[in-house]
């Protein structure tokens, strides 16, 4: 079945509410029913992407990542995330970027996103990588600058996001004409979803559209990082 269930939302309001071993042992059966249900889903998803992108991830359940969070060196000792996400890897080297969903009821807050998100990007970009992109940017913003401002894009997005230096990075002036593209670390775009969006039967078809919705800002990243200064092809 490729629409969220009620439950599955269900499931995290609870867990937010007793994130402890015990009573997650006890709720395990609708922990699997909630990770099963966003699985279907993530397949249904990832077989639209197919017919238009090539992708590595094999199918939906692979693409979840584990609910058990890594508090080692985290203040927040609770054991589990309250959210349920995954993401989509293209594949290749001549294709960059990255599909990301995460399934989080609102209202709640689990330390990295507040309600459910698709889409994606450039995050934890190599620092190589934010050297190149910085360098085309700098040197010319038009293609990126239409991009991010297509109707489309707007419409779906409202704007790029991603963490922004406080000032100029390293070598480029505070006065350059492109510095407030400049300034970003990591390039990506989210579209947030309320709940009665997320349990709808047309959030499938919103979801695929914020993907593809990510291809020209996908490809422009693409050519940007399997190239030089020059142009020519580094790969």
């Amino acid at each position: 079945m490729s629409q969220i269930k009620k439950a599955t939302l269900t499931f995290l309001r609870q867990l937010a509410k007793n994130n402890d071993r015990e009573w997650f042992a006890t709720n395990k059966p609708k922990y699997e029913a909630a990770q099963e249900n966003v699985a279907d889903f993530a397949d249904a998803l990832l077989g639209r992407l197919r017919e238009s992108d090539v992708l590595a991830t094999e199918n939906g359940k692979k693409s979840l990542y584990r609910i058990y969070r890594d508090v080692r060196f985290s203040k927040n000792k609770d054991p589990y995330k309250v959210n349920i996400a995954g993401s989509f890897e293209r594949d290749g080297k001549l294709r960059r970027g990255g599909y990301y969903f995460h399934l989080v009821p609102s209202g709640i807050h689990d330390n990295f996103m507040n309600g459910t998100v698709i889409g994606g990007g450039f995050y934890g970009i190599e620092r190589d990588d934010l050297k190149r992109v910085r360098e085309e940017i700098a040197a010319d913003a038009t293609d990126l600058r239409e991009i991010i401002g297509a109707p489309d894009f707007v419409r779906v997005f409202g704007e790029l996001q991603g963490e922004k230096l406080k000032t100029a990075p390293q070598g480029y002036p505070k006065d350059h004409p492109n510095i407030d593209l400049l300034r970003y670390k990591n390039y990506y775009a989210f579209r947030e979803f309320n709940d009665e969006e997320v349990l709808s039967a047309n959030f499938l078809d919103l979801s695929h559209e914020a993907l593809l919705t990510l291809r020209p800002f996908f490809d422009l990243f693409t050519d940007i990082l399997t190239t030089d200064a020059n142009g020519e092809v580094v790969v």
